[in-house]
């Protein structure tokens, strides 16, 4: 049976998944070494910050692209705790109607990231609950590193290779699979949220796993956007809250 939130912790190279002050075992540890991973001396899992999301599985779907550093309390929480605590203060910022950080600053020190609170949509309290979360989270990441089309045919196999020498279970491998596979769907990523705090999180997680460098990239958050009808200063609060644990500001699409 997937288990969707384990899976999303190896994803994320968090320590949850194995990951301590930037070193051990998980899939990013095993990945390290991968030609176009970043996993190894001085890449995405080196560092005083801890592990990083293209540390882990991540690392085979983003190829050479830099991926996004997760450091300090939001590497601590975990796989979909960390995008849920991102995702969570991004969206009470905005309903208490803060300023959001123009995305032309660098970011400044990281802001401590807090759990949201058990049985909000942001974090389910029953298992199935977290399970069909992690289940939307996972599609939402591997649908944006997909987004501006790297990961064509000769990749897909690629990474199927290497599937095969990762210690995961033949359904985690055929859910990876079958997503690389399907075309991409934005309307399919976006119809999942049954909630704006979900439709939020979706969001937050697409943002972690996209190095928006292109137009393609750009137009696919733009629609991601629309499709989960996320007001613009919400969208901006997001933003800021990925970048304040990531270090690194990604421009809203527009």
């Amino acid at each position: 049976m997937l288990d969707a939130k384990r899976l999303l912790e190896q994803f994320m190279g968090s320590q949850g998944a194995g990951q301590a002050g930037g070193q051990g075992g998980g899939l990013g540890g095993i990945l390290g070494g991968l030609p176009g991973g970043q996993g190894g001396p001085g890449g995405f899992l080196s560092g005083a910050g801890g592990g990083a999301l293209a540390g882990g599985l991540a690392a085979l779907l983003l190829g050479s692209k830099t991926g996004r550093k997760i450091g300090g309390e939001a590497l601590k929480l975990g796989g979909m705790a960390a995008v849920g605590a991102l995702a969570y203060k991004a969206y009470n910022d905005w309903q208490a109607g803060k300023q959001a950080a123009p995305v032309s600053e660098a970011p400044r020190a990281p802001v401590p990231m807090l759990p949201a609170p058990s049985g909000t949509p942001f974090n389910p309290s029953t298992e199935a609950g977290q399970q069909t979360l992690a289940r939307h989270l996972l599609r939402a990441m591997i649908a944006a590193a997909k987004a501006d089309g790297h990961v064509d045919a000769q990749e897909q196999a690629r990474i199927f290779a290497e599937m095969d020498k990762l210690p995961l279970g033949a359904d985690d491998k055929a859910f990876v699979m079958d997503e690389l596979r399907a075309k991409l769907d934005v309307d399919a990523v976006a119809g999942a949220a049954a909630t704006p705090e979900e439709a939020a999180e979706i969001y937050a997680a697409s943002l972690l796993a996209i190095d928006v460098d292109n137009a393609a990239e750009r137009g696919y958050l733009g629609m991601l956007a629309a499709r989960l009808k996320l007001d613009d200063g919400l969208v901006a609060h997001l933003h800021g809250s990925v970048a304040s644990t990531t270090g690194k500001a990604v421009p809203v699409a527009v």
